[in-house]
Parts: C-alpha cells; sequence; structure tokens
C-alpha cells in the first residue's frame, strides 16, 4: 500500500517543490534536497500528513460533521469540484468570498436569493419583465451560482477546511484561524506551515498531484460516511420497543392480576 502510494506520487510529481530563491525556512523539515536549484519535498514527509489528515477526515465524516474544500487556482478547481461532489461536500473551486465563514448569515441569505432567481427562470414570470430586466437578473444569476454553487449543502459552518495552496487561499485561511476551524492544506516549498493545523507538503501547482491528493482525502471522507450510515442503521435497529406497542402489551397483564385484586375487599368483608 504505501509502496504503491509512493510510487504514485514521484509519477504524479508530488515531490517536486518551488525554486530554492522562492521557498520558505520554514518549510526546511520537510525539504528531502536541492537539485538544478528547485527543492525536492520529502515524500516520508508528504506521507505522513497525508495519513494524518485522512485519519481526521474521517472522524469529521464519521461524526456527520462538514467539510469544506478551497482551491480557486487554475490547476486545482476543476478537480476540487469533482471530488467535492464525489464525497457530497461542500466546496468552493471559483472565487473565495470575502466573510463565506466569519459572515456566515450574509451567505445564507444570498444562496435564498440564488434560490429565487433558480425559480423566476424556471418559470414564465420572467419573460414580463422587460429585455434589460432579464439581461440584469440573467447576469445576476450567472455570477452568483459560479461563486456560491458549491456551498448549497453548507447549512451550517464546516468543522474543518481544506485548503490547496494556502498562500492563493490566504483569506480563507484567515477565516478559519480566527473562527478556530481546523484546517488541512497541500502546501509547497512557498509555504508557511505554521498556518495550517495539518500540512500536506508537496507539489501544489501539478494538476496530477492535486488529483492524486485530492483523491486520498475523498476517499477518507466517503469511508467516514459510510460508517456513519452503518451506527445510525445499527441504532435504529437497537431501538427500544415503541411506548404505544409497550402498554397494549402490556394490557393483558394487567387484566389478569384485577381478579386477584378484587378478592381482598370481600375478605376482609367477611372477617
Amino acid at each position: 500500500m504505501a509502496e504503491s502510494l509512493v510510487e504514485q506520487m514521484i509519477q504524479a510529481g508530488v515531490h517536486f517543490g518551488h525554486r530554492a530563491s522562492r521557498w520558505n525556512p520554514k518549510m526546511a523539515p520537510y525539504i528531502y534536497a536541492r537539485k538544478n536549484l528547485i527543492h525536492i519535498v520529502d515524500i516520508r514527509e508528504t506521507i505522513r500528513g497525508l495519513l494524518r489528515a485522512k485519519k481526521f477526515l474521517k472522524q469529521i465524516a464519521s461524526r456527520k460533521g462538514l467539510i469544506l474544500f478551497v482551491g480557486t487556482k487554475r490547476q486545482a478547481s476543476e478537480t476540487i469540484e469533482r471530488e467535492s461532489l464525489r464525497c457530497k461536500m461542500p466546496y468552493v473551486s471559483e472565487r473565495w468570498l470575502g466573510g463565506t465563514l466569519t459572515n456566515f448569515r450574509t451567505i445564507r441569505s444570498r444562496l435564498s436569493r440564488l434560490e429565487e432567481l433558480e425559480a423566476l427562470r424556471a418559470g414564465e414570470e420572467l419573460s414580463q419583465y422587460s429585455k434589460k430586466m432579464q439581461s440584469a437578473l440573467n447576469r445576476e444569476y450567472r455570477k452568483m451560482y459560479r461563486n456560491l454553487n458549491g456551498m448549497r449543502t453548507m447549512d451550517r459552518l464546516p468543522a474543518c477546511v481544506v485548503v490547496i495552496d494556502p498562500n492563493k487561499e490566504k483569506n480563507a485561511i484567515t477565516e478559519s484561524r480566527k473562527l478556530g476551524l481546523t484546517t488541512v492544506a497541500l502546501i509547497d516549498t512557498d509555504c508557511n506551515p505554521d498556518l495550517v493545523d495539518l500540512p500536506i507538503p508537496g507539489n501544489d501547482d501539478s494538476i496530477r498531484s492535486i488529483e492524486l491528493i485530492m483523491k486520498n482525502l475523498a476517499d477518507a471522507v466517503i469511508e467516514g460516511n459510510v460508517s456513519a450510515a452503518a451506527e445510525e442503521a445499527a441504532e435504529e435497529k437497537d431501538e427500544p420497543e415503541h411506548p404505544i406497542t409497550a402498554k397494549v402489551s402490556a394490557a393483558p397483564e394487567e387484566a389478569q392480576k384485577e381478579p386477584s385484586e378484587t378478592k381482598e375487599p370481600s375478605e376482609t368483608s367477611a372477617t
């Protein structure tokens, strides 16, 4: 398992970092060597970080917690959307709106506005507006759909935020830290690992590298969802008998006790 994962990482180029001139000194523990002015990430540290992140995400998913995936850079947006839909979690793949977490109530109100626009477009009411108004409404819908569509299922704050490249998504990291949310991130050699709770050192610019890491994280979330569903089914199976049925079953027993109970007054009167 570990050997095959190492081979996959090497083939995907996960171990390639940035140019040595752009490195962050705090990434030194995760760097294996420098070759041709490029830092090489230690694959052992990548696997260690990935396994820690997978274990944590599985625990969150098994407790039915929400995990928000964030990756707005061109190389990551398509992968973020695909893997988030696969594991049924919210995502941000186009643009991080300021206040997505710290001003969550406003974001929820904008989502309700998006649903209103969709209902308007689905019916015949839109044709009653002028062409200028129709154009404005369609433009508003496209913009809101692009920015908010991935967060439809986020009815509460997430328990964890998964980020591709904290330098690119610094606003998401800042808001998560402000609210005390756990952050998991794929970090390259130019990032600051101190800003992330569970760093996964690796190449955050390669599409294949991002796909490999995201696939493993999404698989962990799916495992957590399956275990949560199994626990819920087991609890339903072990539920006690319904109170009404318990009363009905207890009624014959009470009826059997009545004759013996009615004898007592007659015996006392005879004495």
